[in-house]
């Protein structure tokens, strides 16, 4: 197998498994050859030798086998290493900043909420994470390095990590313990994020009481560590109400992403968690812009206006809105906040870092003030207009051209859709096709676009009045079924409902 078929993006994803008709393509072998990858980047970055090189792992069972395969190579070729054993995304990140480890590159061997038989690796320079192109780069130079003599010994990056996570709290609200008498419940999904329990939470105060799945098991025998998904949600939500918490929190696996359960058990993901955290950045930095995906609702573009602040909307991919926020401010617009719907959330004043474990560092600094003033967090999504009904549909495609057949299908609808009374391109848009939708189907938008790294067109539709959206299908259905490589199963069976 080409090593560059893992390549996801800017990060390196595979099968370290084989199960379930999946054919074992990321072992042992693979990640020796990355590590010289990783090297050779390293170099080729103008980096001085030795490098001193952190990595860490969350909990899938072939972390440590494919992290000892990697520290095998690095020190072959006389570097230092720091096996942080288990770890987060974001704190590998950190171990490139915080000084008592000034790491040269860190890396995470995680496959984020994938099913158990995945992983990766994504990997961290002192510039930040490492782009699409340097990833091309790591698989494509796999030469082996010189030998010399390197060293590796372990080091605890987590509680360093939950350390300077505590301070930020603490100096965020003007106290050593902000968080006395407030009971939060954590949901780490049996993932990596389980030490914000005890090392973080607890420090500040906080009752963990009714805490679940926190410890690391990579067959995640309780559900998908996923924020993005409805079971773990339900799960916390059933643990707020049980425990009658102040809040709940969840963890995807690497802790990279986060999303929360206020006291009453109103979910805080997607559009919700992007209006929370814009209400927070827009108050400490009035007229600021917010860079999101494609995929939010019109009801948070008016929202985030409403309180002083633009969204621009941009293609799905967090290294994507990650890097547009970026390319904003340097070209002079302010942008604090760059989000997606799926809860990756990166701030400016935390290095543009995607850091699940931040966004709640964020919500826990206000936390202690809204209570003061008998307010709810959920008081700051309020006039937040939700949807009368949402419908996501992930139509497969079949072929190898399926980049292109998903291209034509959408050209199509941009084309084709218009013609019937409704349906309005919307131009603030920049990926796929976007309509709003207006009288004699209801009020709403539908927004048709390709899948980042899987053959598969992504239809998302909301509306404000209900039945609407059924009423829309046929219309979608009559243009997908023009291609037969379009498999439009899931809509047939949503339309005989």
């Amino acid at each position: 197998m080409e090593l560059t078929k893992l390549q996801n993006g800017s990060d390196i994803r595979g099968i370290a498994i084989t199960a379930e008709d999946k054919m074992k393509n990321l072992g042992t072998d693979q990640a020796r050859l990355i590590a010289q990858g990783i090297l050779n980047w390293l170099t080729d970055k103008g980096i001085e030798h030795p490098f001193k090189i952190g990595i860490g792992h969350d909990s899938r069972l072939t972390g440590p086998e494919l992290k000892t395969a990697m520290i095998d190579v690095f020190t072959a070729a006389g570097c230092e290493v720091l096996d942080f054993g288990l770890a987060t995304t974001p704190a590998l990140f950190m171990a490139t900043q915080f000084e008592e480890f000034a790491c040269d590159a860190g890396i995470m061997l995680t496959a984020s909420h994938l099913p158990f038989y995945f992983n990766g690796i994504k990997i961290f320079s002192q510039a930040g994470g490492a782009e699409k192109s340097d990833i091309a780069f790591i698989l494509a130079h796999t030469e082996a390095a010189e030998k010399a003599a390197g060293n590796v010994k372990s080091a605890d990056l987590l509680s360093r990590y939950a350390d300077d996570l505590v301070e930020k709290i603490q100096r965020g609200s003007d106290s050593d313990r902000p968080l006395e008498g407030l009971k939060i419940v954590v949901d780490a999904g049996n993932g990596a994020g389980g030490y914000f329990a005890d090392k973080v939470l607890a420090v500040l105060g906080a009752d963990t009481t009714g805490s679940q799945f926190l410890e690391p098991d990579g067959h995640f025998p309780n559900h998908i560590p996923n924020p993005d998904n409805k079971e773990a949600m339900a799960s916390i939500k059933q643990a707020v109400l049980d425990n009658q918490a102040d809040l709940g929190v969840i963890f995807d696996t690497d802790v990279d992403r986060s999303a929360i359960v206020s006291k009453d058990g109103q979910m805080i993901n997607r559009n919700n968690l992007i209006a929370v955290l814009a209400a927070i950045v827009l108050q400490e930095h009035p007229g600021s812009t917010i860079v999101t995906n494609s995929p939010t609702s019109d009801h948070l573009k008016a929202f985030i206006e409403e309180k002083g602040g633009q969204q621009y909307r941009y293609i799905s991919g967090y290294r994507n809105v990650i890097n547009k926020a970026i390319e904003l401010n340097a070209a002079g617009t302010d942008c604090q906040l760059a989000i997606e719907t799926s809860s990756h959330a990166a701030f400016k004043e935390n290095y543009f870092l995607d850091d699940g474990a931040y966004v709640i560092a964020k919500v826990l600094m206000l936390l202690p003030k809204l209570q003061k003033e008998q307010r709810a967090l959920t008081d700051l999504m309020a006039e937040l207009e939700q949807p009368v009904e949402t419908l996501e549909i992930r139509y497969p495609i079949s072929g190898e051209e399926y980049q292109t057949i998903g291209q034509q299908m959408i050209q199509r609808f941009r084309e084709e859709l218009p013609k019937h009374a409704g349906f309005t391109e919307n131009p603030e848009n920049q990926e796929g096709v976007r309509f709003s939708v207006n009288d004699p189907y209801g009020k709403g938008w539908m927004l048709l676009r390709l899948s980042l790294h899987e053959p598969l067109l992504v239809m998302q539709v909301e509306n404000d009045q209900a039945g609407q959206i059924k009423r829309q299908m046929p219309i979608f259905r009559e243009l997908l079924a023009r291609d037969s490589n379009v498999d439009i199963t899931k809509l047939d069976q949503q339309i005989n409902k």
